[in-house]
């Protein structure tokens, strides 16, 4: 994808996140159990880089041996995980930024954590490198997403609708987000299928 054009996706994905962050813990229960998030977050360590923290749902799970760093491209999204950060305590560096565009350097984080954020990256091989460069040699990159089925008719069902989600929220319900993770160059440890083949959580390292 070009530059140009991922730029001008990115502000229009930022848009949409702006205008629903209001909604968007009650849409994440509904969607998103918080098991799942747990069992992923439970699986970091060390230096954290999160991605796409959105409002912050997250952040009260960390371990506490967990220095986190979180991020966001949704001012209207980190202005609520901040919120949350200071009602509950938490000890959180948080920074407006783009996964495609990271201001870190390389090897930064032993941890590099996502939650249901690759179906709305523009360019998420080029999000998913990124990740790859900001994380240590023998450091975790740990994914929770959810993913277009392999199921024929759910499929394709996720294909039909995939345009209407897309315009309204932002994400996109049949991204082949395994297939990008490999794509980029990350070696996959370990996939768990957490709610038939569609939520998946993946291992993986740089």
């Amino acid at each position: 994808m070009e530059k140009s054009s991922s730029n001008f996706l990115t502000g229009k994905i930022r848009k949409r996140y702006d205008r629903i962050a209001p909604l968007y813990d009650f849409l994440d229960k509904v969607s998103v159990p918080h098991w799942m998030r747990k069992k992923a977050v439970n699986l970091a360590f060390g230096a954290v880089l999160e991605v796409g923290v959105g409002t912050g749902l997250n952040l009260p799970l960390y371990p506490e041996n967990c220095d986190v760093t979180a991020i966001d491209f949704s001012p209207e999204m980190l202005q609520r995980a901040r919120l949350r950060a200071e009602k509950m305590s938490i000890q959180v560096e948080l920074m407006q930024m783009d996964v495609q565009d990271l201001d870190f350097p390389d090897n930064s984080f032993n941890t590099v954590l996502a939650s249901c954020v690759f179906c709305s990256v523009p360019d998420p091989i080029l999000g998913l490198k990124e990740v790859r460069r900001v994380c240590k040699n023998d450091g975790k990159i740990i994914l929770l997403e959810h993913m277009r089925s392999e199921n024929y008719v759910l499929g394709l069902m996720m294909d039909l609708f995939n345009p209407l989600v897309s315009r309204i929220i932002g994400n996109n319900i049949n991204r082949r987000t395994l297939e990008n993770v490999r794509k980029a160059g990350l070696c996959i440890e370990n996939v768990e299928n957490l709610k038939g083949d569609i939520f998946k959580l993946i291992v993986a390292s740089p």
